[in-house]
């Protein structure tokens, strides 16, 4: 089912799915009994453009927290819930704006009832969530092992307990760490269902390999428009999935704004601190609301002609620089100036 054709699910003042533009997620990683540290946490991810939060209720503390943690922000709040009926239940009470369950491990039908129950009469929508690693025995055999068919069908099968109770207000999500298991099994589950999808590689690792990872995996499945809200899984800081979520969506063409930096590799002419500045720069244009191309090059002997697809660059030599526009130097300025220069240019761009 392609993102056009899905089916739009209501999160607070969000919407999932029906065509609407994808959402990122991410998850936080302080305890959510801490109230102060969390809602921290979250505020910082707001500002790095996170759309939508999940924290995880594993106690009755952490139920209750919720209330206090909604009050101080500005996002829709996901309750992950593992195992426990009644944390569903205690965190949709407590303002939780959407719940995320895997109704084969929640225990019994009755159990499921009764969380969809207080979902229904709530509004709640559910994200039932099925894991590669959690894959019910009776399917592993059935695969002869573990399976893209075999995630799938665990999938739809917990979707179907929830229909069959009379609620349809949910999004799916299926996770593997086996990036090509992944994308196959978002593959076919698009087929299969009209439910909005939420895209992810799970235990994806560090920094390094988790961002490769959800790169491929995210821009294969986004690219065949399959995906309504994504997250990059970072063994990380949780501002480090956003940044990537964001790069993610734009070099897939699926979202605009926000300040693109275009440098060159490094090279025997380079005669300044190409990788220190570059990294600078993607730094200082972050909080930049601007919807353009920003090259950082390395010398004054390519730098112009590479930086001819930008905006706006700057190229580094032996203690002075160029500021270039659309490929023409503009001018010439002392290296320590060069960042500060370039800042002004763009906080001054709308004028421009």
């Amino acid at each position: 089912m392609h993102r056009e054709h899905t089916k739009a699910v209501r999160i607070k003042d969000k919407v999932i799915g029906g065509g609407n533009p994808i959402l990122i997620q991410s998850m936080t990683n302080t305890r959510t009994e801490d109230v102060a540290a969390t809602v921290e946490q979250i505020l910082r991810l707001e500002r790095a453009g996170c759309e939508i939060i999940r924290c995880t209720v594993p106690t009755i503390e952490a139920a209750r927290a919720l209330t206090k943690i909604k009050e101080q922000i500005h996002i829709p709040l996901v309750a992950d819930i593992h195992f426990d009926y009644r944390m569903a239940i205690a965190a949709m009470e407590n303002g939780a704006d959407k719940i995320r369950i895997n109704p084969g491990n929640i225990g019994s039908k009755e159990n499921v009832a009764a969380v969809v129950s207080v979902a229904k009469e709530r509004g709640i929508p559910i994200r039932v969530g099925v894991n590669s690693g959690s894959l019910e025995k009776e399917l592993v055999e059935k695969y002869h092992g573990v399976t893209a068919e075999g995630i799938v069908e665990s999938a739809l099968d917990k979707v179907g307990i929830i229909e069959d109770l009379g609620y349809d207000n949910m999004v799916i999500s299926i996770k593997s760490s086996d990036v090509m298991m992944c994308v196959r099994a978002h593959e076919l589950l698009a087929q299969k269902t009209n439910y909005p999808l939420h895209v992810g590689i799970t235990e994806s690792g560090t920094v390094t390999s988790g961002n490769i990872k959800s790169a491929i995996g995210l821009g294969l499945i986004l690219n065949q428009g399959i995906g309504d809200t994504i997250r990059v899984s970072l063994t990380g800081d949780p501002v480090e999935e956003i940044k990537s979520a964001k790069l993610i969506l734009r070099t897939l063409g699926l979202r605009k704004g926000g300040i693109e930096v275009v440098s060159c590799p490094t090279c025997g002419r380079t005669r300044i601190d190409l990788i220190g500045l570059a990294n600078q720069v993607e730094a200082m244009v972050a909080d930049i609301p601007l919807d353009i191309k920003v090259a950082v090059m390395g010398c004054a002997v390519n730098g112009p002609g590479e930086a001819k697809e930008a905006d706006i660059g700057i190229a580094g030599g032996l203690g002075e620089g160029l500021l270039i526009k659309k490929g023409e130097i503009v001018r010439k300025v002392p290296e320590e100036q060069l960042l500060d220069t370039l800042r002004e240019e763009l906080l001054n761009w709308e004028n421009a």
